[in-house]
């Protein structure tokens, strides 16, 4: 692996967002010396500042961005990869070849490898060095939890890219024997138990509520909630995933139910906490899961990364993911960053119980409003997805893509009778849009006031409904079918959907699928149950609207192979691990390459 080392300094890009300001009076900005930093909490908490800017998957899934901490188009990949909706940005192309080609021995798309390896050497520094300062042990306990925290978190997304990765949880000196500098790759068992070991380990050492000054900084529960994703994780690929290259990939299958286990039982301790609840506070079920995602702070986040908008433009800690997202003319360029797929929004059922797939000689069997289109569907559907005559700030959207004249023809360019041709969101090129964490009575969605990455919405990391959506699974897993169906329909109560009354791994996947939407899952679900190759091998759809004129109803048809012509997207077996690529191999001859790439 590539090595960093650096003489340890703060350097200034670490205060730039932080509100630790002050401490830059002391000396040069350029450098503060080492012994100060650890004896002096605002430059400590600054430090930490420096590891969260540095940790861009907490809201990218990525380390390719336009700046250090700065989400932009790559934070719509993992969404884009996957089978919930597909790029329309003139950055589509990277994704496009991702779903197209599957992943290369070269790499590119969502790694996190370098830079991971660079905020937990800071980390391991901190870890390291912390304990023989003057600070406050209450103080030291506290930040020292947070960076083991944040380096099981860095640890988490990189295994569940790669498999195994190097283990490295010291500070590295040049002096080293050369096989500790240029490691091997733990077995993904280890590396799994190393995550959740140490998530375990540290809600002992971290508060169950931070104070108000340190909201949004982890907590008990946090590292919980670590826990049960990882574990859940490492349950799957036991389960469901193949043993390779003596266990650097795969975990034996034997190893399942322990995981489910562990996974259950940090889910159990947040849900018996009482100190989180599915956010319930509007009868009307669309805007109340509208408003889970725009209301600060409520009952159901267990950690979130904050946004105030204090950094629109490009320095490093803004969020930009409702700005893209919005619709056009309010998003940038021309808004709608991801078009939802016809088959996701197929994913809301019905809540009379009558099939949601759309018939295409039904849907071409009449004219249609809206209402009698969507009407019947899970609340979620209209909080998660906007489509054409959804309301947004006083006007309905209009997505249509041509007129049906009073005189039979239809038109698409121009105008007919003052009406554009083509509706005022253009083409969506599936008929969708994402309406999750956009609020359109904020300012975060104007590009004359927000700026790119003005958005003051938090981004929620880890929330109660996965909590309980992973609990259902793991029960589901271990055979407590009672506990599983109990657990999973408390979300659906709050969603306003019938209850089940029995249960499948299939009801279990697709509550996840329509719960967690647009948040980061899906793609790295569908790798976990090893389905992938199935679901993301398919030519997607989309929906076509035309408006007639005398009824102001619409015309629908089915759009076939949104993605494009040319080729059909396909998931192959070897891309459940992303490569570790040429130049990393090249660069340390003890890292094995995973199988397929050559």
């Amino acid at each position: 692996m590539k090595l960093h080392y650096f003489c340890f300094t703060v350097l200034l890009t670490f205060f730039v967002t932080s509100c630790q300001k002050n401490v830059l009076d002391k000396l040069p900005l350029d450098i503060i010396p080492d012994p100060m930093v650890w004896n002096d909490e605002s430059l400590v908490n600054a430090y930490m500042t420096g590891a969260y800017l540095g940790t861009t998957v907490l809201t990218n899934e990525s380390e390719d961005v336009q700046n250090t901490g700065t989400p932009f188009f790559t934070m719509f990949y993992v969404n884009n990869v996957s089978d919930e909706s597909k790029s329309t940005s003139n950055f589509s192309g990277n994704a496009y070849r991702f779903k197209t080609e599957g992943l290369k021995i070269g790499g590119g798309l969502m790694e996190w490898w370098e830079k991971p390896y660079v905020v937990i050497r800071s980390l391991n520094q901190l870890i390291e060095r912390l304990p023989e300062s003057t600070l406050s042990d209450a103080f030291k306990k506290k930040r020292i939890a947070e960076a083991r925290f944040l380096r099981a978190f860095n640890y988490f997304y990189m295994v569940k890219r790669y498999g195994g990765v190097p283990l490295i949880t010291h500070v590295q000196q040049l002096s080293d024997p050369q096989n500790e500098l240029f490691a091997a790759r733990n077995k993904e068992k280890e590396v799994y138990d190393y995550v959740i070991s140490e998530a375990m380990a540290i809600s002992e050492e971290l508060p169950a509520v931070q104070e108000d000054i340190d909201w949004g900084r982890p907590t008990k529960y946090a590292a919980l909630a670590l826990v049960s994703r990882a574990a859940l994780y490492a349950g799957s690929i036991a389960k469901y995933g193949t043993l390779q290259l003596s266990g650097v990939i795969g975990i034996p299958g034997e190893e399942s139910k322990t995981y489910f286990e562990k996974s259950l039982a940090a889910s159990r301790q947040i849900m018996d906490a009482n100190l989180f609840k599915l956010y319930n506070e509007n009868a009307d079920k669309t805007l109340n899961f509208r408003n889970l995602f725009l209301t600060k702070r409520n009952s159901e986040v267990i950690f979130a990364k904050q946004h105030d908008g204090s950094d629109k433009d490009f320095s490093g800690a803004g969020w930009s993911y409702d700005y893209f997202q919005c619709p056009y003319p309010n998003g940038w360029a021309n808004g709608i960053h991801d078009a939802p797929y016809l088959e996701f929004v197929e994913s809301f059922e019905n809540v009379d119980g009558s099939s949601a797939k759309l018939d295409p000689a039904v849907l071409s069997s009449k004219l249609w409003t809206m209402e009698e289109l969507w009407g019947k569907k899970d609340p979620r559907f209209r909080a998660t997805v906007y489509t054409q005559d959804t309301p947004w700030q006083g006007r309905l959207l209009q997505f249509y893509n041509g007129i049906r004249t009073a005189e039979g023809a239809i038109t698409t360019t121009g105008s007919y009778q003052g009406i554009l041709a083509n509706g005022d969101q253009k083409s969506t090129q599936t008929g969708f849009g994402v309406m999750k964490y956009l609020d359109e009575s904020k300012d975060n969605v104007n590009s004359s006031t927000a700026g790119i990455f003005g958005s003051k919405q938090d981004y929620i990391v880890f929330r109660f409904a996965e909590t309980l959506l992973n609990y259902a699974e793991a029960a589901f897993e271990l055979g407590q079918m009672d506990q599983a169906l109990l657990t999973l329909n408390q979300v659906r109560a709050r969603a306003g959907i019938p209850l089940l009354t029995t249960l499948t791994m299939e009801n279990i996947r697709n509550e996840r699928k329509v719960e967690l939407a647009f948040e980061g899952h899906r793609y790295w679900d569908l790798r976990r149950w090893r389905i992938a190759e199935g679901v993301l091998s398919k030519d997607m759809r989309g929906l076509r609207y035309v408006l007639d004129f005398k009824t102001k109803k619409y015309e629908l048809s089915i759009r076939e192979k949104v993605d494009g012509t040319v080729r059909s997207p396909i998931f192959q077996n070897n891309n459940y691990y992303f490569p570790i690529t040429l130049a990393r191999t090249a660069n340390n001859s003890n890292l094995v390459e995973n199988p397929g790439y050559n």
